[in-house]
């Protein structure tokens, strides 16, 4: 079996805290849940028995710190019932919006990121906290996560990294910064890199011309996404980014739509890792 590595994304500081403050630990926790998720994939759902699929997690949650936030954005999950009526009501109030509730939050998240402009951040903020932190952390902090990310990619030489959320934004810029790390597949699920005004124009490498590029020791690029995860805007990365070589959208839980647990388990992954688990 060939080596697969695990970048997380967000909503996993409580790892590290229930580890007793290790680094290890926390990435052994993710890994095994990563580990159970991947199973129910690759099997539909046969009874697990401890199988090992991923070698590594890169982990680097405790460099960002504490936030108060679980592994999906915010927005839906702490809305009650007559709430979530009136916001789908406004919603539909704007140009080309689905009836659909997820629908609705991620066109009208793709509606404000667009207006709020230089106020996107704070946007951010609101959905989601680590990665408006990551984003806007000085040189330091920000290299000091990238670091983490090289190191385990670097101790491991894997095959196979898959990128979730955040962790997607993370790899990116490390694959970039770390040229000597050769990927032979990356899989981005979830991913925000494309995000207008918050994530895209910020990152590193900066987009040339209005496009970023697949890191340059990385093989293969695959993205998958749910239509309406409101951390993935665009969902299809191709519209911003070349050398995307392929792209699956997939319709998870309609409320679960960014958790890491849906997109390992939904079957979307699985052609293009099988050729690395013989």
């Amino acid at each position: 079996m060939d080596k697969i590595v695990g970048v997380h994304g967000i909503g996993k500081y409580h790892y590290y805290r229930d580890a007793g403050n290790s680094v290890t630990g926390a990435a052994q926790a993710v890994r095994e849940k990563w580990d159970l998720y991947l199973h129910r994939g690759l099997t539909g759902g046969a009874p697990y028995a401890n199988e090992r699929y991923l070698s590594d997690i890169a982990y680097y949650a405790h460099l960002l710190g504490e936030h108060k936030e679980d592994d999906s954005p915010r927005a839906v999950q702490s809305m009650d019932a007559s709430s979530q009526e009136v916001f789908v009501a406004w919603a539909k109030q704007l140009p080309a919006l689905g009836e659909g509730l997820t629908g609705a939050l991620h066109a009208v998240a793709g509606w404000l990121l667009d207006r709020l402009q230089t106020n996107a951040a704070d946007f951010a903020k609101f959905f989601c906290p680590e990665v408006a932190a990551y984003m806007t952390a000085d040189g330091e902090t920000r290299a000091k996560v990238r670091g983490a990310v090289a190191e385990t990619i670097r101790h491991n030489q894997p095959k196979v990294v898959i990128a979730h959320s955040l962790g997607s934004v993370v790899t990116y810029e490390t694959l970039w910064s770390n040229p000597d790390l050769e990927v032979d597949l990356l899989i981005t699920l979830g991913s925000p890199l494309g995000m207008h005004n918050v994530i895209f124009e910020r990152l590193l490498p900066a987009p040339t011309n209005g496009r970023g590029k697949k890191p340059p020791a990385v093989r293969r690029w695959v993205n998958i996404a749910d239509r309406d995860d409101i951390a993935a805007i665009p969902a299809e990365l191709r519209q911003r980014f070349t050398g995307v070589d392929q792209e699956a959208l997939v319709n998870l839980d309609w409320l679960d739509f960014h958790t890491v647990k849906n997109y390992l388990g939904c079957g979307a992954l699985n052609e293009h890792l099988k050729p690395y688990l013989h």
